[in-house]
């Protein structure tokens, strides 16, 4: 396995372009499994996760054709089997989605449990409570998810809390479900809203997405044979975003959508940098004159400030005037990375869901990524810190970020890949 060596102090200046999203694009590959006629998705994300659920897609018996990098047609009409076991399933979380859109094609399905970063307990009861509001039983044993419904009927559901995977899967199987379903407490993340509007191209009835009530008109058959582009990465360009303040540079994101950004603009406009939106694009700029000053965050789902940019949030406030504060209101155990970081010199206290930290000097030390966007903030304290840092097991932060190295070393990155083991 190979690592990151990163030399830090380069102030970071240029252009970024953002990928397609990863969550997004979860859910869609998945959404196409239900489908009765072939589609074609355009900006895919090259990531570990989007090439694993594609081959484990394949493993059903889904025809899959790449026409250019980010670009594929899917035809579900061959898969072969309602079962996903293969031990692949079992390393990603976003394969959960399997479950709604098999469920939703044949009545049945068969799942391993799903995998993922593991960074708090993340049950699939409100899952099972929406497919059981659908029809469906359900029997979770020897590792294994198996749904079994006779006649999916649309039906109402209540989450109990605001959660994404459970939001999307009975989007999926409600698709093909008799009748209307209606999910009060829905999310109303980006990805959401992605998922109704492919789906609603490939001729489903969704209705409210983006909203804490969607509603969806099952239909007998999605037509398809259509094409479909998946929305840009907001957490990628949230990354990005947070290098122009942490290395007093000047970095333009373009392919984003300004207001997916929100949450994060207005805290780096508090922190003292410059924000400048255009209409796919936004540039963020920090000069080495000005100060950076600490501030509060806290995660809340959307549209409040994403958890998924909170390891990167507190990696710069490390480097704020005054420090600041981190409230996780999301996961219950998302600050293992802090240790790390505490390696580098960090000042950060950590009392259940909150981080206090304190403005410190880092310097470089050899660091592992403990899940997808805790190694985005390893890499983020190299880029700051004194010296020279070594980030290992890297094959996290590839789970979810294109042209990693290539889109930080254009930028002016000295960031390199080296073996463990030399040849």
């Amino acid at each position: 396995m190979d690592h990151y060596v990163i030399s830090g102090g380069k102030r970071l200046e240029g252009v970024v372009p953002i990928s397609g999203s990863k969550n997004a694009a979860l859910a869609i590959v998945a959404a196409a499994m239900l489908l009765d006629g072939p589609c074609r998705i355009e900006n895919l994300p090259q990531v570990r996760d989007i090439h694993l659920l594609l081959n484990i897609c394949r493993g059903i018996g889904a025809t899959i054709t790449e026409e250019k990098p980010g670009t594929v047609t899917i035809d579900a009409t061959t898969i072969n089997t309602w079962e996903a076991t293969d031990p692949i399933v079992s390393s990603l979380r976003g394969s959960y989605y399997l479950m709604g859109a098999l469920l939703g094609r044949f009545g049945k399905a068969k799942t391993s449990m799903p995998g993922g970063c593991n960074f708090g307990n993340r049950p699939i009861d409100l899952h099972l409570k929406g497919f059981a509001a659908l029809g469906a039983s359900n029997d979770v044993t020897y590792g294994h998810v198996n749904l079994d419904c006779d006649s999916l009927k649309g039906g109402s559901v209540f989450l109990d809390q605001v959660s994404v995977g459970a939001t999307v899967n009975i989007m999926l199987a409600a698709s093909k479900a008799e009748g209307l379903t209606v999910i009060d407490n829905a999310a109303r993340e980006p990805h959401i809203v992605d998922l109704a509007n492919f789906l609603n191209t490939m001729g489903a009835d969704i209705r409210g997405a983006g909203t804490d009530v969607i509603r969806v008109n099952g239909k007998r058959t999605l037509p398809a044979r259509k094409d479909y582009m998946i929305i840009p990465d907001q957490i990628e360009a949230g990354t990005y975003m947070f290098m122009a303040p942490l290395t007093r540079g000047d970095i333009t994101v373009t392919n984003v959508i300004p207001k997916h950004m929100e949450p994060l603009t207005a805290k780096l406009q508090e922190m003292g940098s410059t924000v400048e939106e255009g209409e796919d694009s936004i540039r963020v700029r920090h000069d080495k004159g000005t100060r950076l000053v600490g501030t509060s965050f806290k995660t809340m789902p959307y549209p409040g400030y994403p958890t998924d940019l909170q390891p990167q949030a507190t990696c710069l406030l490390c480097f704020a005037e005054g420090g600041g504060r981190m409230i996780e209101n999301v996961w219950e155990n998302r600050f293992q990375y802090v240790d790390e970081l505490k390696k580098m010199g960090a000042s950060i206290l950590i009392a259940g869901r909150l981080a206090v930290v304190q403005n410190a000097v880092l310097t470089g030390a050899s660091v592992r990524c403990d899940d997808l966007r805790a190694g985005a903030a390893m890499v983020m304290a190299g880029l700051g810190a004194l010296g020279e840092t070594h980030v290992y097991e890297i094959i996290r932060i590839e789970r979810g970020y294109e042209n990693f190295i290539g889109k930080l070393t254009a930028i002016g990155a000295d960031i390199r890949r080296v073996s463990d083991h030399p040849a």
